[in-house]
């Protein structure tokens, strides 16, 4: 018998295919080839206008430019059709071959970027998609650059056809879903390998510095993995075990994190996340006590990592299929990221990435964010959900006092609800995650849903809870929840800023006024986004004269003002000079948290 000759790569029969070339590195221009076998005639094919969990249009295609279609030696009449979109006059079923550039120079993790130290991209920046087509496995090539100063290397959560050894080369999507929820990075960068309960993990981190501690880094990653792995599954959570509901959803998995002088963010993919953080963030070899920036990056990659089965997997019904060339609407934000925003702390906690006061200190921070919000009492949390296309990533100088953040409301929902649970006995919000899993087998879920494993786990219905919380403007019973559960809830002076209801940015000298907020003694007085608090104004001790004084700081005005309960308000409006009438608000409090009961906080803390 003849010796049967080795099978193709399924990759090799993939009829899109497409090319990334680095054209150049000082005009951040990326060169991209599209080979689609077996086109329709006058083809359509478009670029998303947003990216998935990120919920804005951002007109990735303002970044295209020099599309041009090809069969043969045949050039091909392209029409564009609207804003993302291109016909291409076509002989249906022939090879087809378009060529276009991406202009990237966005530091995001939303976007791409290229220059002669890094480069990055999502597909869904540089990746046409081909209508009639997005189910069909691609590959993706990707070429090193010429002219590096020092060679680069590329990482991606594909699956490798054929790479070399810094990764550059063939990879496959099995549809253009994969292929955009898969970045790319590029570049000088540091990388480690590690596994987690049989799962291979990547992290690979751009723009180190000579003191950055790796070991630290992924020792503290690894321990973040495995909570949540034992968390959803199971403490015999394994990959590749034989009872399905022991099994991570993903088989794999990559940490791309950018390190620059000055951002904060990340972006959820099904098995990686592209992160961004301040340099000095990075945990430093010889530094045994963690920062709080170090701390923050630790509590973003664990809320990336809990995306994997909150938003990826486990999401709003409304996703169960992306439409990427509009908005994609759902109530249930509240739930995928603020549900995922209080469990990113907890199970921080559970890692042992920090202790019991870091966390009440951090949940402080979020409770004061939402109370501090005068919009809460105007949009509930669902309706944020919504609106989050026009208004959560368009922040603008009303928006505090009209919306509010379904990241942090969402977080104290989750943390009201666990609590409640807790409270009366039957189960814990974990109980509730869980069961959620199980009973979509990880897939879309609606509020019906999120109801019934509530009322499943609590042995009575939560819809007033949802109503109140979710619906409705309703203040949360932190208080109570609070300090049934080991934590003091006190009063403390509110900052100068609150107080007045004002938030400010105090620098060279000068108090540039941002948000006024609403109903606070600022707002009564006459004060407007974007004033210039220039001094204050009162009358003498005998009221012969008056006293002015320039102010650079809000905290100057005790010793301006001492136990004045009025003043006169001097501002810079416009190149106008206005006085306003500023009655001195006394008795403005914010909310403190502090560990109270050792043994109940620990026993909520530590899941039990």
């Amino acid at each position: 018998m003849a010796a049967r000759a080795p099978a193709k790569p399924r990759a090799a029969t993939a009829s899109l295919r497409y090319h990334v070339r680095c054209a150049d590195l000082h005009a951040h221009l990326y060169d991209i080839t599209l080979e689609i076998d077996a086109p329709q005639a006058l083809q359509r094919v478009s670029l998303p206008v947003w990216i998935p969990g990120s919920y804005l249009v951002r007109e990735f295609a303002k970044n295209l430019q020099g599309l041009r279609a090809t069969q043969g030696r045949r050039r091909l009449q392209v029409v564009q059709q609207d804003k993302a979109a291109w016909q291409i006059d076509c002989e249906a079923g022939r090879p087809l071959t378009l060529h276009y550039q991406v202009c990237a120079y966005d530091h995001s993790v939303r976007t791409a970027w290229l220059d002669a130290d890094r480069g990055f991209f999502n597909g869904t920046s540089l990746c046409l998609r081909v209508d009639g087509q997005t189910e069909l496995a691609c590959t993706l090539q990707v070429d090193a650059p010429a002219g590096t100063a020092t060679p680069w290397s590329c990482a991606t959560a594909l699956r490798p056809v054929k790479v070399d050894r810094r990764g550059f080369g063939i990879y496959r999507a099995d549809g253009y879903d994969e292929l955009a929820d898969s970045p790319v990075e590029m570049g000088e960068f540091w990388s480690a390998e590690f596994d987690v309960l049989g799962v291979p993990h990547r992290f690979v981190v751009a723009g180190t510095t000579p003191a950055f501690d790796g070991e630290r880094l992924v020792a503290d990653t690894r321990a973040i993995c495995e909570t949540q792995m034992r968390f959803w599954h199971g403490d015999k959570a394994r990959a590749g075990a034989r009872d399905a509901a022991l099994r991570p959803p993903h088989d794999r998995y990559v940490f791309m994190l950018n390190a620059v002088g000055d951002s904060y963010g990340g972006l959820e993919h099904r098995h990686s996340t592209a992160l961004i953080c301040n340099r000095s963030d990075l945990p430093q070899r010889g530094v045994a006590k963690a920062g709080e920036g170090y701390t923050t990056l630790l509590g973003l990659i664990s809320h990336e990592y809990f995306h994997t089965w909150n938003v990826k997997r486990l999401r709003p019904a409304e996703f169960a299929r992306y439409d990427y060339g509009q908005e994609n609407y759902t109530q249930l934000l509240w739930f995928f990221e603020g549900f995922t925003s209080y469990y990113d702390d907890v199970l921080l906690r559970r890692a042992g990435g920090i202790d019991d006061a870091t966390y009440v200190k951090l949940l402080n921070k979020t409770a004061n964010q939402v109370l501090q919000t005068p919009g809460r009492h105007v949009q509930s949390v669902a309706d944020a959900s919504f609106d989050a296309w026009v208004k959560y990533y368009r922040p603008d100088e009303q928006m505090p006092n009209a919306t509010v953040s379904y990241y942090t409301k969402g977080a104290l929902v989750a943390l009201c609800m666990d609590l409640t649970l807790r409270s009366e006995g039957h189960g814990t919000l974990d109980d509730v995650m869980r069961l959620l899993w199980t009973r979509s087998a990880g897939g879309p879920v609606n509020e019906g849903d999120i109801a019934a494993a509530l009322e499943t786990v609590g042995r009575r219905s939560y819809a007033p809870e949802l109503a109140k919380w979710v619906h409705g403007t309703d203040e949360l019973p932190l208080k109570n929840l609070l300090e049934a559960h080991g934590v003091a809830v006190l009063d403390e002076p509110a900052q100068r800023a609150q107080a007045l209801g004002l938030r400010v940015a105090e620098t060279s000298g000068s108090v540039q006024v941002k948000v006024v907020l609403r109903g606070g003694a600022a707002e009564q007085a006459g004060f407007s986004a974007n004033d210039e608090w220039l001094a204050v104004e009162l009358p003498s001790a005998r009221g012969r004269a008056t006293s002015a004084w320039r102010i650079a700081k809000l905290d100057e005005l005790p010793l301006y003002l001492g136990d004045a309960k009025q003043c006169t308000a001097i501002v810079a409006r416009d190149r106008r000079l206005l006085r306003l009438p500023l009655r001195l608000p006394a008795g403005e409090t914010t909310l403190r948290l502090a560990p109270q009961d050792a043994p109940r906080l620990r026993a909520w803390l530590g899941g039990r």
